[in-house]
């Protein structure tokens, strides 16, 4: 009896939240009868904040974030002024005679853009359904949408990392053997992840836990593959590609996007945030090529005819975007919408590349631009928020293969080849939201301008 009282203690501890819940409702239960618009300044003021803090769950940025408590603000009679980070909001709102404040904050962050998706639509229907509404039932349709976790099982989404990841492995230029051992890597250490992520697991264990299990598996199956078909060594090279997974395109991309509207808190802790999970899975991976005696190698030739490297390189592109989307919770059309858009404007610049000895950097930023271009003009078709499509159409771009080289090669004193992968992937993570950035600038006239 003793022991079972003694385990539940210990249970609770564990589980105890350090974020206490907010009880929306309690805002809205006093004045349920009435609609949004004649209710006081603390009612209108948190559905404003619930749905910034939302969408700040999404993975979307301060710029976006801002805009859309602005115009419900609007909506509602307010004017609202927003400090708004990786995972918290600070805001308050006027009315002309009182004005309120509150500090929200999330317990983790990721990326889901089926809620951004339906968040969006939230947003735009206000001014016509929103504002007849009441508090209580604000919050009661806020509670259907927060409802909206994952679209897919971890088998679905390690599914869709292997498949992302694969394709990845050809457009580095890997081959079959390369592809195979890289699908069943990371399909494995993202089913690890998320089985991880459902049970609240800290991010640093959930990194270190997936990225073991895809080298783990690869470097198995590698052996396998040399001891059953006689494979050679060099085909070891794909290790790298299994864990590309984790490499935080989202967190990436956004973080440029937020610096240049000058939202230097948001950017600078999406950058940071980046960094660390960047950080801490290459020094896994570095660690366990040490353990497994396995060494970023080139890869091998192989010597496809111009035409055929285009089609293949089309097909790869759009099933690693497609993986990637699903992996953002993206619905299968929208998926499809940005395998679409990453197929072109990625096969593009890897010919640039190789065609037109364009640097890799210069050639990123046009594929970025492509992408945000393509982007814009099939938004209002497609009916989904532009970022959802750009920045899955562009994530297979990050280098995520340079900055694992540049880590692994720091590692072992290589400072020179260590400093050169670094530089490379720095300007290529630069030339991402820049590209991303100027699309905007020049299809969106709302963004062109500092207000």
């Amino acid at each position: 009896m003793v022991s079972s009282v003694k385990k539940e203690v210990i249970y609770m501890q564990v589980i105890h939240k350090n974020h206490m819940e907010i009880l929306w409702h309690d805002y809205a239960e006093a004045i349920d009868d009435i609609p949004i618009t004649n209710a006081g300044i603390i009612e209108k003021s948190s559905v404003i904040g619930r749905t910034g803090l939302m969408l700040l769950s999404c993975g979307t940025g301060a710029w976006r974030v801002r805009q859309s408590m602005n115009t419900l603000a609007e909506q509602l009679g307010l004017t609202c002024t927003a400090d708004i980070g990786l995972m918290s909001i600070e805001y308050t709102c006027f009315d002309g005679e009182e004005c309120y404040s509150q500090s929200l904050c999330l317990t983790n962050t990721g990326v889901n853009t089926s809620k951004l998706n339906r968040l969006e639509q939230f947003i735009n229907k206000f001014s016509s359904e929103g504002v007849y509404m009441t508090g209580e039932e604000l919050h009661s349709h806020l509670d259907q949408i927060e409802k909206i976790h994952g679209l897919y099982s971890p088998t679905a989404l390690g599914l869709a990392a292997a498949l992302a990841c694969g394709a990845f492995t050809f457009l580095l230029g890997g081959g079959p053997v390369e592809m195979f051992c890289a699908f069943a890597g990371a399909g494995i250490g993202n089913f690890v992840r998320c089985k991880l992520g459902k049970h609240h697991f800290t991010l640093f264990l959930c990194i270190f836990a997936s990225v073991t299990s895809a080298c783990l598996v690869y470097a198995g199956l590698f052996e396998v593959m040399k001891l059953i078909l006689g494979v050679s060594e060099q085909h070891e090279a794909g290790y790298i590609c299994s864990m590309l997974f984790i490499i935080p395109g989202f967190p990436f991309i956004t973080s440029g996007i937020d610096l240049a509207k000058l939202d230097m808190r948001s950017g600078l802790e999406r950058l940071t945030y980046a960094i660390i999970i960047i950080t801490v899975a290459t020094m896994t991976a570095w660690i366990m090529a040490l353990i497994l005696k396995l060494q970023p190698v080139d890869f091998l030739t192989l010597n496809l005819q111009v035409p055929v490297q285009i089609l293949f390189r089309l097909a790869a592109s759009f099933c690693g975007v497609f993986g990637f989307s699903v992996m953002f919770n993206s619905p299968r059309k929208l998926a499809a919408t940005a395998g679409c858009i990453g197929a072109v404007a990625n096969t593009l610049r890897l010919e640039m590349v190789d065609l037109a000895n364009m640097p890799p950097a210069a050639a990123a930023f046009i594929g970025a631009l492509v992408a945000g271009i393509l982007a814009s003009m099939i938004k209002n078709v497609a009916g989904f928020p532009r970022i959802s499509v750009t920045v899955p159409s562009i994530v297979i771009m990050v280098p995520g293969l340079y900055l694992y080289r540049a880590i692994y090669n720091l590692g072992i004193m290589s400072l020179h080849t260590s400093a050169e992968w670094f530089a490379a992937a720095f300007m290529i993570i630069l030339a991402l939201p820049l590209g991303l950035i100027f699309a905007r600038i020049l299809t969106d006239k709302t963004f062109r301008y500092c207000t």
